[in-house]
């Protein structure tokens, strides 16, 4: 969660600098669309890492739903299927509690 929220901040500070050049005429409009794809992507693969990341225990499984609900609240998305089941699978090393089965 700490490397995602680097991720956010160096995208924040990236798109920054990629607005000031095009408004300087330092890039075409074409590449700064190529160099926010860039930006996006990472910032993308940040978020799957977090998703794809399967809790060790109770502990880390509340922090990452707390940490993906946060996310979700500030960017006002919404979850994808595999995310979903991300959310909602069991830490390591514990059964899934069948009453949380929808």
């Amino acid at each position: 969660m700490d490397r995602h929220i680097a991720a956010q901040l160096a995208t924040a500070d990236a798109v920054r600098a990629w607005d000031e050049r095009r408004a300087a005429g330092e890039v075409t409009n074409v590449t700064y669309a190529n160099r926010l794809l860039g930006v996006a992507r990472d910032e993308e693969a940040g978020w799957l890492a977090i998703v794809d990341y399967t809790p060790r225990g109770d502990r880390e499984s509340r922090l990452k739903l707390t940490y993906m609900a946060a996310y979700l609240i500030a960017t006002r998305g919404t979850l994808s299927a595999k995310e979903m089941n991300s959310a909602l699978e069991a830490p390591r090393g514990r059964p899934a509690d069948s009453r949380l089965t929808c």
